[in-house]
């Protein structure tokens, strides 16, 4: 484990080698910089992983970063089981990724830059998963908000693209202060903000209340509460959610790295890493089950009538996240954890999927405009069919066991919320089932239904491309076994080795249901799922005529769910236009205008309207000067006289 400061600083020194001359000397050789450095951090991840299953953790400050007072932060890093977990899904994603891009960005201006922008959101990552303290994890967390920034306004001359640069980064400033907020809270109690002592105290201090607003609050509540803010605004969960959908305007490799594999799971890492934090507060741990129940039941029935490939699988996204911070709610935060490893695979596949679509077909998105591309497209119809049946739960691939374990632990476990959340999670599995293959059927199925020019050029993807795409579908198939779960292993003799693996961080949680009971309950969501597929079927294959007349006939639902369901509508009317109002005529009408305006110029006016008037009295004439004199000298006596008597 000697070697585990590479794995961030490789990506970093790619960044700086790119950026600074990328431009002028590697110019199309840029990727091989990024490629190498984020495959070598591969390599010694997978070293790492070897040394943590060996039973070896390490917990080591590399130098002081700041000193001030009893205030002592220093650039650590804590490798132990959570970590190599993360890393792994970090670094092979990312590998993949810089490899699928040399193919998608071809010819690009600003090829070096996109590399080095890459380079650089990987090192922020990887700062923030292998951090020892909260204020290390901040700034990997800002980090990669920041890579987001530039990624998604990659197109910067585009305005669409810019506008959701700027949106993502504004809306993730709102969750972002909270969390903030929540590790001041954590340094005034604990004194430190380094992991190991915070979460050694959090059991002492459980009972501890804090006078906060002027209100006595549940001192961990606050601070599990403050820290889910974070996690809200970084893993876009209700109520901001609205900049991932937005997001998609950058290139689907950004897509298929910030915003499916990396990134948008930091969320649900923080409230992971904080387990012994959140498990102190039941209000805190309902509060993110139902807020993951709610976004995820919200954001698949946004997907069900969306048209755009990528946002399809965008709301997907926020559906799943969804459904990893219902795992964490009850409790179970190795089951969150194992769907954020599976769902890294099959949800990359899907992005880098639409990528090789839109390639094909010149940028289109539109999946009413495509159709029968499977005969063009072998390697991206059955890579997307087969990362499809794993996020609907198809029994034996990766989504089938994270899923399944969610819903037993949601049902079985001791949460006040857990069948409520079970209940939702299980319309969701159908609802995710019927979306996937709706978008499935549209795009390889049936005839083709764009231009006779788009079909003209359909081909498949460059080896590129589609080597990615192969070695996904495996992660999407195999990644899930390292999670059986119990009830289907002891009669194979293979034990959930993940749940084993992170116990000494997660603990592990114990459904308190029958083996019966847990069969009942992964066969309604294996049914629920193929019901899903036979619907989706039904409707787009045999029955295409239906979709339409259920448009027809139920057009105000259908509306309210095209337009997912106003809220970027009603943020417009509560938040944004009242903020441009008064920035316009408060802060710069009268503020700016009539306030700092009056200061600034207002004051060497008057000082010049006085040095006018006092200029006059310089007349050059001396009995001007002498009656002047007199008249002083006549005020100075008088005074005199007044002051003695």
């Amino acid at each position: 484990m000697e070697n585990y400061l590479l794995i961030p600083f490789l990506p970093f020194a790619a960044f700086l080698i790119n950026i600074l001359f990328g431009r002028a000397v590697l110019k199309e050789k840029a990727h091989w910089v990024s490629i190498l450095a984020v495959a070598g951090s591969w390599v010694v991840a997978v070293m790492t992983l070897r040394d943590v299953l060996a039973g070896k953790t390490l917990n080591e400050n590399v130098y002081t970063w700041i000193l001030a007072g009893d205030f002592k932060v220093s650039v650590g890093f804590l490798i132990d089981q959570l970590t190599a977990i993360m890393l792994i899904v970090v670094t092979t994603c990312s590998t993949l990724i810089h490899i699928y891009s040399v193919g998608y960005m071809h010819g690009d201006n600003g090829y070096y830059r996109f590399f080095s922008y890459l380079s650089l959101f990987t090192f922020c990552m990887l700062m923030l998963v292998m951090a020892n303290n909260f204020l290390q994890l901040y700034f990997g967390w800002e980090g990669v908000g920041l890579c987001s920034y530039f990624l998604i306004g990659y197109y910067f001359d585009k305005k669409s693209a810019s506008d959701a640069g700027k949106k993502a980064f504004i809306v993730n400033r709102f969750g972002d202060f909270g969390f903030g907020l929540g590790i001041f809270v954590i340094f005034l109690n604990f004194g430190t903000t380094y992991y190991a002592p915070v979460f050694a105290q959090a059991g002492s201090l459980a009972a501890k209340s804090y006078n906060f607003l002027g209100f006595d609050v549940h001192l961990m509540t606050l601070i599990s509460l403050l820290l889910f803010c974070g996690s809200i605004g970084k893993s876009a969960q209700m109520p901001l959610h609205v900049w991932l959908p937005d997001a998609m305007e950058g290139p689907t490799p950004v897509s298929a790295l910030i915003h499916a594999a990396t990134m948008v799971t930091a969320g649900v890492f923080l409230v992971a890493r904080c387990n012994p934090i959140f498990s102190q507060s039941e209000t805190a741990l309902v509060v993110v089950a139902l807020t993951g129940a709610i976004t995820s039941l919200f954001a698949a029935t946004i997907a069900l009538v969306q048209n755009d490939l990528k946002r399809i699988i965008a709301y997907s996204t926020v559906s799943q996240l969804g459904y990893m911070f219902l795992a964490c709610g009850v409790g179970a935060y190795t089951a969150g954890v194992f769907h954020l490893y599976t769902h890294a695979f099959f949800k990359a596949l899907l992005f880098l999927c639409a990528g090789s679509v839109m390639h094909a077909m010149g940028g289109e998105l539109d999946i009413q405009k495509m159709g029968g591309l499977r005969k063009y497209m072998p390697v991206t119809y059955v890579t997307m069919l087969i990362a499809s049946l794993s996020i609907a739960g198809f029994p034996g691939l990766a989504g089938f066991f994270s899923k399944d374990e969610i819903l037993w632990m949601a049902y079985s476990g001791s949460s006040p919320v857990g069948k409520i959340v079970w209940a939702s999670g299980t319309l969701v599995a159908f609802l995710t089932a019927f979306y996937s293959f709706r978008l499935i059927f549209l795009t390889f199925h049936g005839k083709f239904r764009g231009t006779h020019e788009q079909e003209h050029h359909l081909h498949e993807s460059p080896k590129a491309m589609t080597i990615p795409l192969m070695l996904l579908c495996v992660g999407a198939v195999a990644a899930g076994w390292v999670g059986i779960p119990a009830l289907i292993g002891e009669n194979i003799g293979i034990h959930n080795g993940i749940a084993e693996f992170m116990k000494p961080v997660l603990g592990h949680a114990e459904g308190h249901g029958t083996h019966g009971e847990e069969l009942i309950v992964m066969a309604v969501s294996v049914v629920v799922g193929f019901a899903g597929i036979g619907l989706a079927w039904f409707m787009y294959m045999l029955r295409p005529d239906i979709p339409g007349k259920l448009t027809a006939q139920f057009s105000g639902v259908h509306k309210v769910l095209y337009n997912k369901y106003y809220v970027d509508e009603l943020y417009s009317a509560v938040i944004i236009r009242p903020t441009i109002w008064t920035a316009k005529n408060i802060l710069i009408g009268v503020t700016d205008a009539k306030v700092i305006e009056a200061i600034v110029n207002g004051v060497p006016a008057a000082i010049g309207g006085v040095s006018r008037q006092l200029r006059k009295i310089q007349t050059g004439l001396m009995h001007h000067y002498a009656t002047i004199m007199a008249m002083g000298i006549f005020i100075i006596a008088a005074l005199m006289l007044m002051r003695s008597w």
